[in-house]
């Protein structure tokens, strides 16, 4: 009986050590040299979610917004989700939660129609307007993605 207890108990501690490794928080580097120095994570890993930092609708190689508003903006803004996704072995069907937030509601439908295209899943998403986003934006977006 005593060994019956010492097998659950090292049983107990085996899997209780097992799931506090799979919750172990991960800070990771951005993918792009120029944003290694930035004050945050482009991508935090808890487990199988990772949560992405909001991605504007910069042209990562020029470091400056991308030309013709709102549409232009967003487009991009889902490309450098993608590119980060894919430097972490995922895409866009892994998202299970977006943050939008719009510098204008006023841009609510176009954003809609674009946004459509790139997620069938319909992702959980809250979508908001706030004035004076970084770089002066139109859009940024965050996730939270899922890896199965």
């Amino acid at each position: 009986m005593k060994s019956y207890f010492i097998f659950l108990g090292l049983l107990f501690f085996f899997f209780n050590t097992a799931a506090q490794d799979k919750m172990a928080v991960i800070y990771h580097e951005s993918h792009e040299i120029e944003k290694q120095s930035a004050p945050f994570s482009d991508v935090v890993e808890v487990g199988n979610l990772f949560f992405l930092s909001g991605q504007l609708g910069m042209n990562h190689t020029t470091r400056t917004l991308v030309e013709g508003g709102i549409v232009a903006e967003t487009t991009q803004s889902i490309k450098n989700i993608q590119a980060v996704l894919e430097h972490h072995k995922m895409n866009l069907s892994h998202v299970v939660k977006c943050t939008v937030i719009l510098s204008s509601m006023d841009d609510f439908a176009i954003f809609n129609e674009i946004y459509s295209q790139y997620f069938p899943n319909k992702p959980a998403r809250t979508t908001f307007a706030a004035s004076g986003l970084a770089r002066n934006a139109k859009i940024e977006i965050e996730v939270i993605a899922a890896k199965n």
